[in-house]
């Protein structure tokens, strides 16, 4: 299995506070869609931001990008899906946002996150191991259900 088969998706309803007047997702609100999916992926993976905290980890956000390709409007269901492409030097993960009921693809993106060390208070140009043996524990274990 690669990084890339890794990912995990949720549901939500756009919420009227989501909106501008026009009843149409507001831009930045799509950053906020992403990271649901983001703790989805994370925490599938057993290495949400509490336990990063709780390994001495941080993982801000360096570079996100967004590409819209349709609206969400107001009282649109949406599916959230976030699939891991990098691990061992970096976060990187794909992000669709889709329609739930039509299945039609309104946004792609990309973010990149950098594992920084807290107590030393530096960034890392690796991320930690206990992240990694978390990824490929999973990895492994999702190749072994596939040859059952």
């Amino acid at each position: 299995m690669r990084p890339q088969d890794l990912s995990a998706e949720v549901e939500f309803s756009v919420e009227f506070y989501d909106v501008d007047p026009m009843e149409v997702v507001w831009h930045g609100n799509y950053v906020k869609y992403f990271e649901k999916a983001r703790c989805a992926l994370l925490n599938k993976i057993g290495y949400g931001y509490i336990e990063m905290k709780a390994s001495g980890y941080a993982f801000p956000v360096t570079d996100i990008a967004l590409k819209f390709v349709r609206p969400l409007r107001f009282g649109d269901r949406v599916r959230a899906r976030a699939y891991l492409e990098e691990y061992e030097n970096r976060l990187r993960i794909k992000y669709e946002l889709s329609n739930a009921l039509t299945g039609i693809i309104t946004t792609k993106g990309m973010s990149t996150q950098m594992a920084y060390n807290i107590a030393a208070a530096d960034s890392c140009f690796l991320c930690p191991g206990i992240l990694i043996e978390k990824v490929e524990a999973l990895l492994k274990a999702d190749e072994g259900e596939g040859q059952g």
